[in-house]
């Protein structure tokens, strides 16, 4: 579903990303950890076609980027701590204008059936900008989800949420990962990434330096050995 092969990407005379290998399988969710400045957030730009790689092959969904990149962003969804949302258009109004974009049919039933899957559907006539920032963050995923896509991409979805919102975007992540779809994730809470993914890789000197599954940590916890990686 995602294949990266010797990525480099370069501001510059510096080289964030240094050859960085990355699969992932359909219906995998990989949780993308690493320290500040590891290169996370532009590895998720180049994934969702939004920045160009220096160097290297990226495959989303069986196309090339980033040559195919309309393609891919037909099958993607992407949600990061901004929620690009339009404030002053209501809840309902918002995935209409993104279900309008994606070309959807049948677009009344599918708004209702996504503002449900995020808790929203009692508000769907309320402004954005009356919203928590916990709702609007539920909202994001809702505009990202609205078009059914294959491949979902959270970057740092956390940021910013009190306890409360986290809890109730954990549900959210877990209905979205229960469809089947293939999910990778940035994020800076350990706890939170091995309650929800089935994989994780540490990314650390622009490289995937470690990867394990929730079935390999068995004897361990994920922040051990997120440590021990880094420390290698």
């Amino acid at each position: 579903m995602i294949e990266v092969r010797k990525l480099v990407k370069r501001f510059g005379l510096k080289a964030v990303l240094r050859g960085l290998d990355f699969t992932v399988q359909p219906g995998e969710f990989v949780a993308l950890l690493g320290p500040n400045g590891a290169g996370k957030t532009t590895f998720l730009r180049i994934l969702a076609s939004l920045s160009r790689p220096s160097l290297g092959e990226v495959r989303v969904a069986g196309y090339s980027l980033p040559n195919e990149a309309a393609q891919v962003r037909a099958r993607l969804g992407v949600v990061s701590h901004m929620p690009l949302l339009y404030p002053d258009l209501t809840a309902e109004e918002n995935l209409r204008f993104y279900a309008r974009m994606y070309g959807l049919e049948n677009q009344s039933a599918r708004i209702t059936e996504v503002l449900e899957m995020v808790g929203l559907e009692k508000r769907r006539g309320d402004l954005v900008r009356t919203f928590s920032r916990g709702m609007q963050q539920r909202l994001a995923i809702g505009r990202a989800v609205i078009h059914d896509p294959e491949v979902m991409l959270f970057d740092e979805p956390y940021t910013g949420l009190d306890q409360d919102a986290s809890e109730m975007l954990d549900e959210v992540l877990k209905s979205v990962a229960a469809r089947g779809r293939t999910v990778v994730m940035t994020s800076h809470d350990l706890a939170r990434a091995e309650d929800l993914a089935t994989r994780f890789d540490i990314l650390s000197r622009g490289v995937i330096a470690a990867s394990t599954t929730q079935a390999e940590l068995k004897n361990t916890n994920l922040l051990a050995y997120y440590k021990q990686a880094l420390a290698d």
